[in-house]
């Protein structure tokens, strides 16, 4: 349990707080609806965080660098479960979408700025995996990233163009050896400052989507310039921005050459979006096993504040949202899990933009569950839940950026809104 300045919870709640009666917490809403392997895969990673969290003596504070975890976590296969790894000889049995999900639930609980870490270099992994075709010096980066022992990172998001994947401005310039030369800027990338390996999106042409390529970047080479956006909401999380200078990038890190990168691009949608929805989930439990446990010890005019309707309700309120969209996650996550095992990874079209469309949808309501959920827990330990005497503090913070990470609201309302029109186009033609 996190005791960072000075302790304002007294010593019995602060104690009931503490990792172990949470992961309990959780697990008690959990059993009616996982099956006998997620429930048991939930459960050792929540052994291993906590024998880790004891044996490290890990506060959580702000002077702990979450970079340092990775090899750990790594070496157990925690870093993403979202593949089994076989080609690079790890051969998770327990892996998928739906296996993803017990993992973020019990990394959240232990570590916010942790899980989201992991999350963004399991956006890297993904198209390295996706796109390796064997060839050795991807496969060696892939097993890096995945084995914890370097974070990775994805860029996309350019400082004029936010949201707008598709019509981005970093330039890649063929070579007649088939290298390319990079030259751009890329910002709010989490975890490049600490990254050895990135993905990149560049274009051969400014502003064209159709003309857009995929790159695998090792941050040691020439060209790589990256400094450190600090955002203080996360500030234990190494966000960078990059100026991209006549960087080389050999024939054989070509993930998709020129035309090719708006297609990887979209493939990779659903997972990430679904990721931070698993998050915003996992957050608002986190939240919501605080002030829970909180609520029952506190007392207020002689009462456990739980009795006054005003906590009590809000409490069922939330609690009974976040049960209602952890259900709803969990049948998504199985239901792609079964559709990529059936169709061998390669999604028919009019699925996969179905999918994509709910992934938006499941992203933008996790979101603004996880804002709404996080700041009325914190409100109703009071002063407890601001302080930073518990990771209520991490909570709040993450819980504010979610709607912005992995594409705006506004962004995931077009989508949305879009997927509307191609749902009446095909009933209607």
């Amino acid at each position: 349990m996190a005791r960072f300045m000075t302790q304002v919870i007294k010593d019995e709640i602060l104690e009931k707080l503490n990792l172990e009666y949470r992961y309990k917490l959780l697990n008690e809403n959990l059993i009616p609806i996982l099956s006998e392997d997620q429930f048991d895969f939930l459960k050792t990673i929540q052994e291993f965080c906590l024998k880790f969290e004891k044996d490290n003596n890990i506060t959580h504070g702000p002077e702990e660098d979450i970079y340092e975890w990775y090899p750990y976590f790594g070496k157990e296969g925690f870093i993403t479960r979202q593949h089994n790894f076989e080609v690079i000889g790890e051969n998770y049995n327990q892996y998928g979408l739906a296996m993803d999900f017990m993992r973020t639930l019990a990394l959240d609980f232990f570590d916010p700025q942790l899980a989201m870490s992991f999350g963004a270099t399991v956006i890297g992994i993904n198209p390295i995996y996706e796109h390796h075709e064997n060839v050795p010096v991807r496969l060696e980066a892939l097993k890096e990233l995945v084995t914890g022992r370097t974070p990775g990172c994805l860029l996309i998001t350019e400082p004029e163009r936010g949201s707008d994947a598709v019509h981005q401005l970093t330039l890649c310039e063929e070579q007649n050896d088939g290298s390319f030369l990079l030259n751009g800027e890329k910002v709010y990338q989490t975890n490049a400052p600490k990254s050895k390996w990135a993905v990149a999106y560049a274009t051969a042409e400014k502003n064209n989507g159709n003309k857009m390529a995929q790159f695998l970047i090792n941050t040691s080479w020439e060209g790589w310039n990256c400094e450190r956006v600090l955002i203080p909401w996360v500030p234990k999380l190494y966000l960078g921005k990059e100026n991209l200078v006549n960087l080389r990038v050999p024939k054989e890190y070509v993930l998709g050459g020129v035309g090719k990168g708006r297609d990887h691009l979209f493939e990779g949608l659903i997972p990430e979006r679904i990721a931070i929805a698993l998050r915003g989930v996992a957050e608002s439990w986190g939240a919501l096993s605080h002030a829970i446990i909180y609520a029952n010890m506190r007392k207020q005019f002689d009462k456990e504040i739980l009795f006054f309707q005003g906590v009590g309700f809000l409490l069922t309120d939330l609690w009974a949202k976040t049960t209602h969209l952890t259900h709803a996650l969990l049948k998504f996550c199985e239901s792609y899990d079964d559709k990529m095992r059936k169709y061998e990874g390669n999604l028919p079209r009019n699925i996969s933009e179905s999918m994509v469309a709910a992934a938006s949808q499941y992203k933008y309501s996790c979101a603004k569950l996880s804002e709404r959920v996080c700041y009325q827990c914190a409100n109703v330990m009071g002063g407890a839940g601001l302080c930073d005497n518990t990771l209520m503090h991490d909570l709040l913070n993450i819980s504010r950026i979610q709607e912005i990470i992995g594409g705006a609201r506004q962004i995931h309302s077009f989508i949305m809104s879009r997927g509307l029109r191609r749902m009446f186009r095909n009933i209607t033609t």
